[in-house]
């Protein structure tokens, strides 16, 4: 579809220092939601060579404009409605970066007026909700991603291209876990008076809990190098942490940990697991794939571009080597090369819905104690 007819982007002055290279297509850019991580998506986007910020749009006036003024956007680019936005604001692209709940009706949107989108994870609540988003992102035909963010991670980038090169032979064993301390921690901040931490403790406030929240990372972690999952047994669980359980009008329901035992499609077996009450661990991701020749290891702990690995000769003795990973471009950068030539880029919209498929079944495993085949 093609994008409807607007202002065009006004071009920054140029830079006075002479260069041999062209310069690269301009593409404007509007962010929706201006919570605390649409500053990431603008810092990120600030960052990459003939990308302006255009416009931004919240229910929120004063947040709006504050987020604006931070970021050198116009004050005519600050939007409380979505539908102005699309009609008066001359983006090409928009960062979807609304509470989880608007990501489906919203990128939709956004895919109908001909733009670019780049999601924030979840996709979506459920797999019926991203597969709408993906039928409205083929019918657009223009670049749809969602922002499963530790793609940035270069060690992921690095490990994911060995395994698909065979490097480590026929995959067996994998594990991984995605752990957060901030129930046993106030490291950010106290969770029993803080909306801002309760509601991701209540379904009743919208939250899936720790598997809905940073399980989807971990999920697309472990599948991107290890591939899809075909079978999968979910146990969740929230444990006590109030009188009755509840704290003012957030009951406390959510599930704190989830585990899953998987079985991939290529046939290796597998644990992945998640939770809030990691004692010492702020935000640690880890990763460790087996297979018939050989291994890989990562823990974010230990640094986001680098990693272990056990080949050739050293699987005999069972020696692993640290390696530097080459540095990687970051979603943002992808998600705008993308709209520059034309190519789809990873992860998008259909790896955020299979993703989410896998979110269902978990959930419904949990609830009928046994296992379900993706």
């Amino acid at each position: 579809m093609s994008s409807p007819s607007r202002k065009p982007c006004a071009r920054k002055s140029p830079d006075h220092k002479k260069s041999s290279a062209p310069a690269p297509k301009l593409v404007c850019v509007a962010i929706v939601g201006t919570g605390g991580m649409a500053n990431r998506h603008a810092e990120l986007y600030a960052q990459i060579p003939g990308v302006q910020l255009v416009g931004a749009c919240d229910v929120d006036r004063a947040r709006v404009e504050a987020f604006c003024t931070k970021h050198g956007i116009p004050a005519t680019g600050a939007y409380t409605d979505l539908a102005k936005l699309l009609r008066d604001c001359p983006c090409d692209a928009v960062s979807n970066v609304t509470p989880d709940a608007f990501h489906a009706a919203l990128s939709i949107q956004l895919l109908e007026a001909g733009k670019h989108v780049l999601c924030e994870k979840p996709l979506g609540l459920n797999h019926a909700e991203t597969k709408r988003m993906v039928a409205a992102a083929q019918k657009a035909g223009t670049v749809a991603m969602v922002n499963f963010s530790y793609r940035d991670w270069s060690a992921l980038q690095a490990i994911a291209a060995r395994v698909h090169a065979g490097e480590i032979g026929e995959l067996r064993h994998v594990e991984a876990s995605y752990l957060q301390t901030w129930l046993s921690s106030p490291i950010w901040g106290d969770w029993r008076t803080t909306p801002a931490w309760l509601w991701r403790l209540s379904t009743q406030h919208g939250s899936k809990g720790v598997l809905g929240d940073v399980g989807v990372h971990i999920v697309d972690f472990a599948t991107f190098p290890a591939g899809p999952i075909k079978k999968v047994f979910c146990q969740l669980k929230a444990f006590a942490k109030a009188p009755k359980n509840r704290i003012g009008d957030y009951p406390l329901d959510a599930n704190d940990s989830a585990v899953l035992n998987v079985e991939f499609v290529n046939g290796a077996l597998g644990i992945i697991h998640t939770t809030r009450w990691a004692t010492g661990h702020p935000n640690r991701l880890a990763l460790r794939l087996h297979g018939t020749a050989g291994a890989f290891s990562f823990d974010s702990d230990l640094g986001t571009d680098t990693y272990k690995a056990c080949l050739s000769a050293d699987v005999g003795i069972a020696k692993w080597r640290d390696i530097k990973a080459s540095p990687t471009p970051h979603n943002h950068t992808r998600f705008i090369a993308a709209i520059r030539s034309g190519v789809a880029s990873q992860p998008d919209f259909a790896r955020g819905s299979e993703i989410q498929r896998v979110l269902d079944a978990c959930f419904e495993s949990d609830a009928t104690g046994k296992p379900v085949k993706i």
